[in-house]
């Protein structure tokens, strides 16, 4: 049964109606945005932590940036906008710089904000966030000469740096709450249940398997933001029941496609009903399917090519994808055009190649037409993952390997697959970001193989010139020579195959009309919602 999205906010509204009323009767201006009012805002699935701190799936880094915030935040250019920090320089050698921070802001606790929460949380970032321990790796210290002044010492330059400072990819956490606590507890500390930030919104309940609340931060240091009163994110884990929330009214705002392709074309054409593709310039969305190399048969390269000559690309993107993508068999995206290497096309097609192989390996058919079994499992991050697996199972039996498919919830999946290594394939997701090092690297760098570590090294793959190229690349200033490479790191790559390379996926939001300014620079859904505001009567 649909809920009714009236009664529904009426329950959640922790406001009385009386208090509400004004900022119902306010009108909108050319200055003034109307205040008041709650955004239903679709999140799935369900993240196992709202604290962008120590992980990079999607719905944390929806939830996480409304809490805590960045240094930086950015416009459609990528033009750097100040968040917590107002003002940055960095030195003619890149190896220093310097962020004055904004004063009088103070921490949802009502404990004030200060260069250590800075320094700290960097620190944090790079022994516990999966990109953070490349992103800050050349950081050596941030020195705090004064509460409103970080300085960032640099061993070597990181040129990518200044476009990683936003808040759902590199968060400020108060330093008060965490010290004291062992790294290892910290991915579970209570804080990523229930963050304390500095952001527009304080976090006030989260229901398990139904949704979260946000309410409106009264002292936010943008004075007169945000204009909402509450956010409420809610976990509908039924495509259907998303497309159909969308279709009534009940929701609001959806990022990341959060209705099912096949559904989409109906739905964008309501009246009521926006799209929005921009707000994905820093995810470069890529499609793989990891493989296990602890695993006997994995190991062969013979093994992993043949099970690439079994997979159809164009199929992939068709057929599973609604054709919302690119076929992209390079670890860089096709979105990330400036790096991608555009020579190295998809194995082909070719089953017969792919038997050969096996033999070769010497996995041959039994009596029964079976060589081996692999497990299979597939990250739940998205619907289709699902249908990957469910191809793959099918074409991988053409060859003679049998897979078993493992689907679990979102939770569980990074359990069995990060901390467990309980799989053999799984059909992944990972976000490139706006540049290699930061989206890229984690996955190949042996060096960030770490048992717990979510979308990291998977594969457990290690290579003594892969790393030395990725290392090279992420202090190269040189864009001609750190271009080269990256280009000499695909081909690696393409040859040994740890992961096999698949769609590069395009996203929407779907947004009903009457909300307004919930994309205004490249983050996307992923801001922090401090300028979103609802008018009624549209939508």
């Amino acid at each position: 049964m649909t809920i009714n999205r009236r009664r529904f906010n009426q329950l959640l509204l922790l406001s009385t109606a009386a208090m509400l009323l004004p900022s119902l009767k306010t009108h909108a201006t050319e200055t003034q945005p109307p205040r008041g009012g709650t955004l239903n805002f679709i999140v799935e699935p369900e993240p196992p932590t709202i604290l962008a701190l120590a992980h990079t799936a999607g719905g944390t880094q929806k939830i996480s940036p409304k809490i805590t915030e960045g240094l930086l935040t950015y416009d459609f250019d990528f033009k750097a906008k100040p968040q917590l920090a107002t003002e940055w320089s960095v030195s003619a050698d890149a190896l220093t710089y310097t962020f004055k921070l904004r004063a009088n802001v103070k921490w949802h606790d009502g404990k004030p904000f200060t260069s250590a929460d800075v320094a700290y949380s960097i620190e944090l970032l790079k022994q516990v966030h999966p990109r953070g321990r490349g992103t800050f790796a050349n950081v050596t210290a941030v020195e705090t000469p004064d509460d409103l002044t970080a300085i960032f010492r640099l061993s070597k330059p990181a040129p990518y740096l200044l476009k990683a400072l936003y808040a759902a990819e590199s968060p400020i956490v108060p330093k008060h709450v965490y010290e004291g606590v062992k790294i290892a507890d910290v991915p579970i500390n209570p804080n990523g249940s229930a963050p304390i930030g500095t952001g527009p919104f304080i976090f006030r309940q989260w229901v398990r398997g139904s949704h979260i609340i946000l309410e409106r931060n009264p002292d936010y240091w943008d004075t007169g933001k945000p204009y909402l009163d509450q956010v409420v994110v809610r976990f509908v884990p039924d495509g259907a029941a998303r497309a159909a929330g969308f279709e009534t009214g009940e929701f609001d705002l959806g990022g990341d496609n959060p209705i099912p392709l096949a559904d989409l074309e109906r739905i964008k054409a309501l009246p009521n009903i926006g799209i929005d593709s921009r707000g994905y310039e820093t995810k470069g969305d890529q499609t793989q399917l990891i493989l296990n190399l602890d695993n006997d048969y994995l190991k062969d390269v013979r093994v992993r090519r043949a099970i690439a000559h079994a997979i159809d690309l164009d199929v992939i993107l068709n057929t599973v994808w609604y054709g919302y993508g690119h076929v992209s068999p390079t670890p860089i995206s096709t979105f990330l055009p400036d790096y991608s290497d555009a020579s190295i096309k998809p194995y082909a097609f070719d089953l017969k190649a792919a038997e050969t192989l096996l033999d070769e390996a010497g996995y041959k058919p039994d009596g029964s037409g079976t060589r081996f079994t692999l497990r299979l499992t597939h990250n739940s991050y998205n619907e289709g993952f699902k249908r990957v697996a469910e191809y793959l199972k099918q074409n991988l039996a053409r060859i003679g390997i049998i897979a078993s498919i493992d689907s679990y919830d979102f939770s569980t999946y990074i359990q069995k697959v990060y901390n467990e290594r309980a799989f053999d394939l799984t059909a992944e997701y990972l976000g490139n970001q706006f540049d290699p090092t930061l989206g890229v690297q984690r996955v190949y760098w042996s060096k960030n193989f770490k048992i717990g570590l979510p979308f990291s090294n998977a594969s457990h793959y290690q290579n003594a010139e892969v790393d030395r190229l990725l290392e090279a690349a992420s202090v190269e200033v040189d864009e001609a020579k750190r271009k080269q490479e990256f280009n000499d790191f695909q081909k690696i790559i393409a040859d040994d195959l740890p992961v096999i390379n698949l769609i590069a996926l395009e996203n929407v939001t779907v947004f009903n009309k009457r909300v307004k300014n919930h994309t205004t620079g490249i983050e996307g859904v992923q801001s922090n919602f401090a300028d979103v505001y609802i008018k009624e009567g549209e939508g």
